[in-house]
């Protein structure tokens, strides 16, 4: 990324929430974790969030060691004591050991991807840094369920449906352990409320996600 564009995207973050809606994220997150991604990841396991931008889910994430990475600075101010930083390239990570890392997560970050060849480079890498057991976790936009609005950011580049995504996972060496193509709606931003209560509630209703989803969320293994 050439300087110009880095400088652009950090502009474009910087203005993507204001501090309220920034706290009103902490909470969704927490509760986001706690019921629903804690299912994947054990209590002593090593994660690492690819992509950790204001570090909401590794903050809330109850897990062995944090790992947070990011190519903008973003984590560095947001990041928790107990998550070590690491400022770089999505599809070169020199400061983390071969299979060292339990799961990665990564959530709305393909879409940021200059070309298909940078994802693909991206999920080598993760690959390389995956235990053998590990897991991959991606919360992603399902192009099939948000075209409409998808196209209203200039920095969303690739588009994936859950079709898509399965293939270009299985074609980079992992396998699909689960996979919804319909789970939590396209952004914070929408107008749907955000309070725990009726965030607890959605993520008990599985039939609220085929009527308001637009992200998709899956979990692959190595092969």
């Amino acid at each position: 990324m050439d300087d110009e564009t880095h400088i652009m995207f950090e502009n474009i973050f910087a203005d993507l929430f204001t501090p309220e809606e920034i706290e009103k994220r902490k909470n969704l997150w927490k509760i986001l974790c706690r019921d629903f991604f804690e299912k994947f990841i054990k209590k002593d396991d090593v994660v690492l969030d690819l992509g950790a931008g204001y570090c909401e889910f590794i903050n809330n994430v109850r897990c062995g060691k944090k790992y947070a990475v990011d190519q903008h600075t973003h984590p560095q101010k947001y990041a928790n004591s107990d998550v070590k930083v690491i400022i770089s390239n999505s599809s070169s990570i020199t400061e983390i050991e071969d299979e060292s890392i339990d799961v990665v997560f990564v959530s709305n970050f393909w879409e940021h991807m200059r070309d298909r060849d940078e994802l693909k480079a991206t999920l080598r890498e993760v690959r390389r840094m995956m235990k053998k057991d590990g897991r991959l976790i991606v919360l992603q936009p399902n192009i099939r369920y948000c075209y409409k609005l998808y196209w209203d950011f200039f920095d969303h580049v690739i588009p994936l449906s859950h079709k898509s995504m399965e293939e270009i996972l299985k074609f980079m060496g992992f396998r699909i352990e689960y996979l919804k193509p319909k789970f939590l709606p396209y952004s914070t931003k929408s107008r749907y409320p955000k309070h725990p209560f009726f965030v607890k509630t959605y993520l008990k209703l599985p039939f609220l996600h085929y009527i308001f989803g637009k992200q998709m969320v899956v979990v692959a293994g190595k092969r």
